[in-house]
């Protein structure tokens, strides 16, 4: 009985599609994400050129919804994907060695990948909003980031951690700088200020509020010394910088007026332009900023974009258009040539004016303007919007441009800026793998293989196995569509109401049938597949059937559409479905109702009222039992087909209800909704199975395969994404349980951060944010420390027990320490520590409670004197006496303990210093013979070519001397 009840189970699981029930519980096969495809690069984020397998200009990294893909521009394909989790991605920078990309998300966390294999293993949790600026510092050491939620963080990279938050902007940064030279940073933001940070003491020096709008860019060009700065008008506007040493130097009399200015009292006074300087503490000053001019664009609109390429000669912005303005910043030989010739022909000039011929009396001037040092080189007009783009700058002295445009394309352009007049040349295009438009209907073919996407302007047909496109087709505005039965035809209905029957072997369109005066908004394909009907705006339902017919041109018959029957209407039609048996046609109205009629007689049959918003979707069961219909108004009604009574409304998307199916030969059914999900129910049980979560836009339709173990689902990001039926059993209970989880996870990260003693309400300045995974790391140190005091407690039981009886009495050994090698409960909670990411380690510790560090910072003197792991240890001690100071000292118990632990950590710590020393002093050494060797063979290379050339030459005399 058993072995039958086992192989009636292995059955359901593998070939009925239906649910199956055990025991009392009715199981479900659970749907996963298999895939993204359709997309080239999504909007939020940022292109950027990357360097991958030592070549630079060839691939690019571009952001694509919570993924970032690789792309080979020369071959137009994808190489690497950076798999992200759920968050969508907003800004991308690559390292300055080009070996790791930083990748920025919409919740405010930053992963680092390595580029060489794919994986992001370092995390930065700290912004409590969307990443909006990335960037490195020159030597890839430190990354600056800023956000929306206002905040600039500095993150230590080597160290994984966080180094300090800078508050002061008003609203969203939109670009933060290092300086080279200098341990400064300068940041913008919508605030309309630009901010410069002393990373020494991390607090503002200076503030610039010269711009009366939002800054969207800044960068720094000619070796640091000038600023420039793009904002909401046609202005580009830049800054002279000249730094405090400088001043001196050249003994201004306003620095010297500010250095006696009264100290801590803010300096506000009017520039050269008019504009407004604020400094904030003018007694320590480190440079001053003044405006050296504008360079006026040729665009009227707001800065998208602005930016340099690394050598910072070349210079690009952008606005809300299709055009990138190129400039080239000259260097000082360059604008002393350009400065020569002006003077010659201002000299020249003066000459013919004047009325004497005497040169010697001439004085002539000329100014040098911002002009003369920042040329215009040329515009680059692309085929679309352009919403982001990056620059590089090869060795051949030809700059690359790529962009990401806003109809999900890629191209790049080339021109050489030493060129007279400048072209550029488009030299690849990225188009093949997505739609330009929206996706507005999907379907899969009988054998489950191809999947058609129909968009604005084109018709692609994809692999479902490699989700490669194998067919592209231009088309008009397409609305809905269906595979014609034997797959070899397609059928899509436009915005137009027109009808357009494709061949797949050659593309080609084969027919265009004006069905409908407004647009053709459903089709459903007969059961017995010898016709369809279509639903309009035009208030009329159209019955189709399909037919050979034989060209004038061609002896061979090809497949056309016939109307047969029209059925008029009072309302709008949105969606038509057949019965499964073709007895009955649903029609839903823009009257909220949909109507039932008996296909024949196209008689009247059943009226289903109770949406209080049109029914956008809606289907029939298999078997033609019930009918469920999607509205706008977010329910989902599921109806008995017999009598038209209402069986359940449920609320299913906090959106409308953009599309609803049935699962072949099953009652549960898909919907999808504006709200961003995909959602599967039982029509039996009126139950909620699963939510399918992964598209960050409305999403417009979806399909179901016909053998119910794939659905593909297209949404406003420009994305279309493949859910996979598994094998794995889904019990309802075990789904809730897991989404009351998710929930607490996200109760957690948006409950407020604990406050840190000696700190001041709203002026923390702690770089961590509170996650589950930090909760989770506190309570594994809890759970460690209270192991360690239970087995400690039981040691001492046991010695006290076998001194009483006077022999040894074996332990037994806690399971924990023995899965971890049976190590001592001590080390356990070393390792504990040492398994905790460095870049959760603080908050971890602001979590814990005080209770517990007592023992721990025993723990730590006993640890650093074993010599294993000081620099973690350090840095978890120095963090733990920040936030506890009061209580530890105030603690006469621990006094001790800190005695011990200074001690400790100077001896340990001065340890590893000199270990640190010595290796670095033979490192040293090692370069040194190496530069030796490689300089000795050098001059051996030298003296070989010198010799070489002495016999030639004595050679060449010889000869001389004969001839003469």
């Amino acid at each position: 009985m058993l072995d039958d009840c086992a192989q009636l189970q292995t059955i359901c699981l593998t070939r009925d599609f239906r649910p199956f029930n055990m025991g009392l519980t009715k199981q479900y096969l659970r749907y996963v994400a298999s895939a993204v495809f359709g997309l080239i690069g999504s909007q939020k984020g940022n292109i950027v050129f990357v360097t991958l397998r030592g070549e630079k200009g060839r691939y690019v990294a571009v952001p694509a919804c919570e993924h970032v893909f690789i792309w080979d521009l020369r071959k137009g394909e994808k190489i690497l994907i950076l798999q992200g989790l759920k968050q969508e991605v907003t800004c991308l920078c690559p390292s300055p060695d080009g070996l790791h990309l930083a990748v920025g998300y919409e919740d405010g966390s930053i992963r680092l990948f390595s580029l060489l294999s794919g994986e992001g293993n370092v995390t930065f949790n700290g912004h409590k909003a969307a990443i909006t600026s990335l960037k490195y510092d020159q030597l890839g050491g430190r990354l600056a980031s800023g956000s929306k939620d206002t905040d600039v963080i500095v993150w230590d990279v080597i160290n994984e951690s966080g180094l300090y938050r800078l508050k002061g902007h008003k609203d969203a940064i939109t670009q933060a700088l290092f300086l080279r030279e200098k341990n400064l940073l300068v940041s913008s933001g919508k605030d309309t200020m630009v901010k410069w940070w002393d990373l020494d003491t991390q607090h503002c020096f200076k503030t610039m509020v010269g711009h009366r709008t939002e800054v969207w860019g800044l960068v720094l060009v000619s070796e640091e010394k000038r600023l420039i700065t793009g904002s909401s008008d046609s202005e580009l506007r830049a800054w002279d910088i000249v730094y405090l040493q400088e001043i001196e130097d050249q003994e201004e009399p306003e620095c010297k007026k500010i250095k006696g200015s009264s100290p801590g009292i803010q300096d506000t006074h009017e520039a050269e332009d008019g504009t407004l300087e604020v400094e904030e503490a003018p007694e320590d000053r480190i440079l001053t900023c003044r405006k050296a001019g504008s360079i006026m664009r040729e665009g009227r609109d707001r800065v998208v974009n602005l930016a340099t390429d690394k050598t910072g000669r070349m210079l690009a912005c952008h606005g809300t258009d299709s055009v990138l303005e190129v400039f080239c910043i000259l260097s000082k030989e360059e604008i002393r040539k350009k400065m020569d010739k002006k003077m010659k022909k201002a000299r020249k000039k003066a000459k013919l004016n004047s009325c004497s011929g005497e040169e010697e009396d001439l004085e002539v001037r000329v100014e040098m303007t911002l002009q003369d040092e920042i040329q215009r080189v040329t515009n680059i007009k692309t085929s679309a919007k352009i919403k982001s783009f990056d620059l590089i700058h090869s060795p051949q002295g030809e700059l690359k441009a790529v962009f990401l445009l806003q109809n999900n394309l890629v191209e790049s352009y080339s021109l050489s800026p030493s060129a007279p007049a400048p072209q550029p040349v488009r030299t690849s295009r990225i188009a093949l793998g997505g739609h330009r438009s929206d996706v507005r209907t999907v379907s899969f073919s009988s054998d489950n293989i191809a999947v058609l996407s129909a968009a604005a302007d084109s018709i692609k047909i994809w692999n479902r196995s490699t989700l490669q496109c194998i067919r592209t087709m231009t088309c008009e505005y397409a609305l809905c569509s269906f595979f014609v039965p034997g797959d070899r035809q397609v059928v899509i209905g436009t915005k137009t109401g027109k009808l357009q029957l494709y061949e797949l072997a050659s593309g080609a369109l084969l027919e265009t049938v004006d069905a409908h005066d407004g647009a053709l908004w459903s089709m459903s394909l007969s059961p017995h597949q010898r016709g369809f009907v279509t639903g309009g705006a035009d208030k009329s339902v159209k019955f189709w059937d399909f037919e050979l017919v034989k060209d004038e041109n061609s002896t061979q018959k090809r497949l056309s559409v016939q109307q047969t029957r029209t059925l008029q209407l009072d309302e709008d039609v949105l969606c038509v479905r057949y019965s499964p048996n073709e007895k009955l046609l649903a029609v839903s109205l823009l009257d909220c109702t949909v109507k039932i009629f008996y296909v024949d007689t196209l008689k009247f049959f059943l009226s289903l009222y109770g949406h209080k918003l049109p029914v956008i979707c809606m289907d029939i069961s298999y078997d033609g039992a019930l009918i469920a219909t999607g509205s706008a108004d977010r329910n989902v009604k599921i109806w008995g087909l017999d009598f038209g009574d209402c069986h359940k409304s449920l609320f299913a998307h906090d959106d409308s209800v953009m599309y609803l199916q049935f699962v072949p030969k099953s009652h549960l059914f898909f919907t999808a909704g504006k709200d961003r999900k995909v959602k599967q129910w039982d029509a039996d049980r009126f139950e909620h199975i699963q939510t399918l979560e992964g598209h960050h836009q409305e999403i417009w339709c979806l399909a179901v395969s016909p053998n119910g173990d794939y659905v593909v689902s297209s949404s406003h990001d420009k994305s279309l994404r493949l859910w996979e039926r598994t094998r794995e059993p889904l019990i309802l209970e075990e789904e809730r349980e897991m989404q009351r989880e998710a929930e607490y996870e996200e109760s957690v990260a948006k409950e407020d951060q604990p406050a840190v003693p000696g700190e001041t309400q709203g002026e923390n300045y702690f770089t961590g944010k509170k996650t589950i995974e930090t909760v989770k790391a506190a309570e594994r140190i809890m759970e460690a420390i209270e192991l360690y005091r239970e087995e400690t407690a039981k040691m001492k039981e046991h010695r006290a027990i076998c001194k009483a009886a006077e022999k040894e009495v074996p332990l037994p050994t806690n399971p924990i320490l023995m899965a971890y090698g049976n190590i001592s409960p001590s080390a356990y909670v070393l390792e504990i520590f040492k398994g905790i990411r460095s870049s959760e380690l603080e908050e971890a510790l602001l979590v814990l409670p005080f209770s517990y560090v007592p023992d721990v910072l025993q723990l730590f003197e006993q640890f650093i004197q074993w010599g294993s792991d000081v620099e973690v240890l350090c840095r978890c001690l120095l963090f733990l006496l920040r936030i506890h100071f009061g209580q530890i000292t105030s603690n006469q118990m621990l006094v001790p303990v800190i005695e011990k632990l200074k001690e400790t950590t100077i001896s340990k710590v001065s340890q590893v210093r000199d270990a640190i020393g010595f290796n670095m002093a033979g490192l040293e050494y090692l370069k040194r013979e190496c530069e030796a060797k490689s300089e000795v063979m050098f001059f051996a290379d030298a003296t070989s070519q010198l010799e070489e050339k002495k016999r030639k030459r004595r050679k060449r005399e010889k000869l001389i001397l004969t001839l003469t």
